[in-house]
């Protein structure tokens, strides 16, 4: 491993020690107070009849945190959450005669903002806003407060709350747990005697602390009062939009630190939070909370993929729930769709098992649904205002699960992802501390660096390599080198992984360079090389051999490449390896040879790879070898690599031979169920293969299924992006 300053890594030490302890801490969710929430929190009268807020804290909190301008909310100004939030302060304020020099200043800032409404984009309207938001002004008139000067200015507003009150289905929301619980405070003539048969069992509805209150002041219900008081103690006297949150809270931490290629360092607390999501997995998905049983589709399809690439068994049939006429809708009873739920729908898709015919709808909807607001520029979300939404969409369109490598993936996310610039969207605009969070990129960045370090070396040695031993002679160029260092690399790049990465990409350009001498002999010469390839494995100190020219030469230089692997792998795990490496090598020459139409020849390279991978990382054994599984893993990713290579050779041998490119369909088409089946297999928790064997294969499969699905000129940017550009 070369060697790295020491700095380097006592600064990565202690940004893990950081973020595990924040990560040890996680509990119902780290979310910012709602100023519109924490004033409605105030608004409940004493529940034992005395003229006095019930939570004088929150009164308090809101006295607290106005902003200079007169106004509350998030620091990130939208026109929609300030006004929102202000507006509830002034009238939580003025019901109590509390702090009239702060109101007045609410009012003022009201006055001077209130046009800037029309303004603002549709898609980051929050949640019940045209409802709710009237519902507000209406209270602070019987309040002798003139919030509108021009009624004009909110026409198109009321005409959407008074076709949306018309729309509510009054007996559905009485009777039926549905979305509609979040926003009760905007929401006129409610049957409390049925609504509270609804109630969630943590004594919220649907875990939104202003729904609660308003159900608090109409019920005295212990239940709710028993939920706010908790509320509002853990957040000093202030009230989050929505609590508790653990189950999104949960998934999107590890989603973010996977992509952030950081996850291998909290293995253990990851391990922790997808029990903790199991264990509230129903038939129907979940929700973002273990309290509600209004379960939507960002919350199921996160859970389903994260739970499902860890190996836990989940069924796809949860998402029939949000599937009607064809369309995927994140909450039962919804007509339209959001960005960010669609991309976490068509991410999901990617890992379905064979006959999961929901998936596959999925992720043609998704996906037909995501280029469509691609095309036409409208790739904003209605949860989440974050640094490069375009991006992310644009990366996940263009590169398909099958084909996407961790460290690709990683460098194209560290420029995408917010940190605690990221504005969640919910009732108001609200920070999630532990999704969100400067100290994961600052170690995803420093991790990146150190690896891009270490890889841009290992590539100097890898150059060395290829001059010393003439390998330009035997027909491969500098740019076949790079990208067989760079497959290997985007798929491992691990700095502990070194042996394995470097025998990968060493392997990979000596296959090549077999392959292309084997293409230029007859059958015969190559039976010939073959045999004298095995002569020198046995008799590794006798030099005197019946062959000539290149072809001894190249015999040499596999021998002498396979003695530096296992000398490497015996100084890693103690194990003597050459002969087993060169076994290797004898099983996969003799498969090597080519026949009459030597573009379609499968030759079992992926087999070659996947052994020598197993036996640097010291997994590899010959009892494992005759396991009916082990043989159907080999079996089926030989299958696929050996289809992809078809193809590919074939694209090559007509360009070859006509002059042009052939316009065909993406060649890993054909291989869809096989991946599938590859994959199914490889997630299984049972049979007697290590799960660290299993993914082996996988990984070799993907890297052939990337090399086949992209463009050289789309692979010549991630290797310029991810191998060389610095992470800043």
């Amino acid at each position: 491993m070369p060697r790295l300053k020491v700095s380097e890594l006592n600064k990565i030490g202690e940004q893990v020690e950081v973020i595990r302890a924040k990560l040890q801490s996680v509990d119902d969710g780290e979310l910012s107070v709602s100023p519109y929430d924490t004033a409605w929190v105030a608004l409940v009268k004493d529940i034992n009849g005395n003229d006095a807020p019930q939570f004088p804290s929150s009164l308090e909190w809101i006295v607290n945190n106005q902003f200079p301008d007169g106004s509350w909310g998030h620091s990130f100004f939208s026109a929609y959450d300030r006004l929102r939030c202000t507006l509830a302060c002034v009238v939580a304020l003025k019901t109590w005669n509390c702090d009239q020099e702060k109101w007045e200043k609410g009012m003022s800032f009201l006055g001077q903002y209130l046009h800037k409404l029309n303004d603002e984009d549709l898609e980051h309207q929050p949640s019940g806003f045209e409802v709710a938001f009237p519902t507000l002004i209406e209270m602070a008139q019987k309040l002798g407060l003139e919030v509108l000067q021009d009624p004009t200015v909110l026409q198109d507003l009321y005409a959407k709350r008074e076709l949306k009150l018309k729309r509510i289905p009054m007996e559905v929301l009485h009777n039926v747990p549905t979305t509609l619980l979040y926003s009760l405070e905007g929401i006129p003539d409610l049957d409390w005697e049925k609504l509270v048969k609804l109630q969630h069992k943590n004594g919220s509805f649907l875990c939104s602390p202003s729904s609660t209150a308003y159900a608090l002041m109409q019920t005295k219900d212990k239940k709710c009062l028993k939920y706010l008081t908790e509320v509002v103690e853990r957040f000093k006297g202030g009230a989050p939009h929505c609590y508790p949150m653990d189950l999104f809270e949960r998934l999107w931490i590890v989603d973010r630190l996977e992509r952030l290629g950081i996850s291998r360092y909290f293995k253990s607390e990851i391990k922790e939070f997808l029990e903790y999501v199991y264990r509230f997995w129903t038939p129907n998905g979940i929700s973002w909370s273990r309290d509600t049983i209004e379960f939507d589709i960002d919350d199921t399809s996160m859970g389903f993929r994260m739970l499902r690439l860890h190996g836990y068994d989940v069924n796809a049939n949860a998402f029939q729930h949000f599937e009607r006429d064809g369309q995927f809708f994140c909450f039962v009873g919804q007509t339209s769709q959001g960005i960010t739920e669609m991309l976490s729908l068509y991410r999901v898709s990617q890992v379905l098992f064979p006959k999961e015919q929901i998936l596959q709808e999925a992720k043609e909807f998704a996906s037909k649904l995501l280029r469509e607001k691609q095309s036409l520029g409208q790739v904003l979300d209605r949860w989440i205002i974050t640094k490069d939404l375009v991006g992310e969409v644009e990366y996940n369109l263009c590169v398909p699960w099958y084909a996407n490598l961790s460290l690709i993936e990683t460098r194209y996310y560290l420029d995408q992802y917010g940190a605690d610039d990221d504005v969640w969207i919910g009732k108001v605009l609200y920070r999630m501390y532990n999704v969100s969070n400067n100290h994961y990129l600052e170690l995803a960045k420093l991790d990146y660096n150190h690896c891009q370090k270490m890889h841009q070396m290992e590539w100097v040695d890898i150059q060395d390599w290829y001059e010393e031993f003439n390998l330009r002679d035997f027909g491969i160029s500098n740019d076949e080198l790079l990208k067989a260092y760079f497959q290997a690399v985007s798929s491992i790049f691990e700095p502990e992984r070194a042996t394995e990465r470097l025998a990968w990409a060493r392997s990979t350009v000596l296959v090549k360079a077999v392959s292309f001498y084997f293409k230029a002999i007859s059958i015969e010469q190559q039976r010939t090389f073959i045999e004298a390839f095995h002569y020198s494995s046995v008799h590794s100190n006798d030099r005197k051999l019946d062959t000539n020219g290149i072809r001894n030469e190249l015999v040499e230089v596999i021998l002498k490449t396979l003695s530096d692997i296992g000398f490497k792998i015996q100084e890693v795990h103690g194990t003597k390896v050459d002969h087993i490496l060169k076994n290797f090598w004898n099983a996969w020459l003799w498969n090597s040879q080519t026949q009459e139409d030597k573009y379609l020849v499968p030759n079992n390279e992926a087999e070659l790879l996947v052994c020598t991978l197993q036996l640097c990382a010291d997994l590899y054994s010959l009892d494992l070898t005759s396991q009916p599984e082990y043989v159907y893993f080999t079996s089926l990713t030989n299958k696929i690599c050996n289809r992809l290579c078809q193809n590919q050779n074939f694209k090559a041998g007509w360009k070859e031979n006509n002059n042009e490119e052939m316009t065909i369909d993406k060649p890993v088409d054909s291989v869809q169920l096989d991946m599938q089946q590859l994959l199914q297999h490889v997630l299984r928790r049972d049979g007697g293969i290590h799960p660290e064997i299993k993914q082996t294969f996988l990984t070799v499969a993907k890297s052939y299924y990337y090399t086949a699905h992209c463009e050289p000129t789309t692979i010549n940017r991630h290797i310029s992006k991810a191998l060389f550009d610095a992470v800043l």
